[in-house]
């Protein structure tokens, strides 16, 4: 099949990561793969161009000659299907299916955005997920949002298909220790947006006590360490960490491509989101054998039902430092046979060779 995948742009985040691993899958499988975005951001050009994806960019700011440009480009493509991911990109890739098309299209929703239930526009972007064939979330708790938005739309149309991980790249490595410089390592992967929740991560550590703060280190790698920022979240926090006095507790580093080895490197993920799509970096860190600290959205809860003392609530950093603490104390014999437990679901959802099947049996 020839396929398009389109998103905004083709940066470090979950979902341009996730539809990268999907086209990656696509390509394995003999099908013919291009890329449409419309920001011209390009971390994965190497990955791509390496396995023989082209990569098209319309860079147009004004909405309606975006909207009229990608309409154009898509309609005289001779695609055999068609898959968006985020709702700017799906609702482009809908409207440029009226008043009909040859092509099948499936539109994935990552989002989990509370907001979604009291905007117009988000609304207004979920009904035309009439115009696609198929309408992809990548959790339970996602599919659940977009048939409360949009209740008329036909439950047939909707699917679940977790997220894509290649065991092959993510998985341990094998001369890994707990606490190889005496501290626990914590690993965020998480760009810098006040959804993210370094405020409450920097709050929950200030409630530890000066023995559990030696203990651990947390190393954040996210884009936009500099202006232009995504919001004020990353100043603020800094600020934060100087006024409580737990300079370099937090080490931030730039998004680092691969990223892998700083999974394989650390003791544990943490995550401490107000909301998730279905994060991305948990399913990484689940298949490099990683205990994960993380706030109850999505369908984390049920994935981490195994030890519920790690999960945490994002609003209240005294739930967030409780389950900081709980994780400081793990001895390494339990860090590790978390991680176990953690590989073992991983395997058993997120294959990427069922995954990638999904989506082509929904095009074909």
């Amino acid at each position: 099949m020839k396929i398009l995948c389109v998103i905004d742009y083709l940066g470090s985040g979950g979902s341009q990561r996730q539809i990268v691993e999907l086209a990656l899958g696509f390509i394995e499988m003999g099908n013919e793969v291009s890329f449409l975005t419309y920001y011209d951001i390009r971390f994965y050009d190497r990955t791509l161009t390496e396995h023989g994806i082209s990569i098209h960019c319309i860079p147009e700011k004004n909405y309606l000659r975006r909207l009229w440009k990608l309409r154009k480009f898509i309609r005289s493509g001779n695609y055999d299907g068609v898959v968006s991911f985020l709702e700017g990109p799906s609702f482009i890739c809908e409207a440029a299916g009226i008043p009909f098309r040859k092509w099948k299209l499936v539109v994935s929703e990552g989002s989990a955005n509370p907001n979604i239930y009291k905007s117009a526009r988000h609304i207004f972007y979920r009904w035309f997920h009439f115009f696609a064939d198929f309408v992809v979330a990548n959790s339970y708790a996602n599919i659940s949002i977009v048939r409360k938005v949009s209740p008329l739309l036909p439950k047939a149309k909707c699917r679940v298909v977790y997220n894509i991980i290649d065991f092959e790249k993510w998985k341990p490595r094998g001369d890994y220790l707990p606490r190889k410089d005496g501290k626990l390592n914590l690993l965020v992967v998480a760009s810098h947006q006040s959804l993210k929740n370094l405020h409450g991560l920097v709050e929950a550590l200030a409630l530890l006590d000066d023995e559990e703060r030696q203990k651990i280190q947390v190393n954040w790698y996210g884009d936009r360490l500099t202006e232009p920022y995504f919001d004020q979240s990353l100043v603020e926090g800094q600020k934060r960490l100087v006024e409580l006095n737990l300079n370099g507790m937090i080490t931030f580093h730039p998004a680092t491509n691969p990223i892998l080895p700083k999974f394989q490197e650390a003791d544990a993920l943490g995550l401490f989101s107000y909301y998730e799509g279905f994060p991305n970096v948990v399913c990484e860190a689940m298949a490099c054998a990683k205990p994960i600290v993380c706030s109850s959205v999505s369908d984390l809860p049920d994935l981490l039902s195994h030890d519920s003392n790690l999960l945490c609530q994002a609003s209240d950093p005294k739930s967030i430092s409780q389950a900081l603490r709980y994780l400081i104390h793990l001895s390494d014999e339990q860090l590790l046979a978390l991680g176990l437990k953690n590989e073992a679901i991983a395997k058993k959802l997120f294959q990427k060779e069922q995954n990638v099947v999904g989506y082509l049996q929904l095009l074909k």
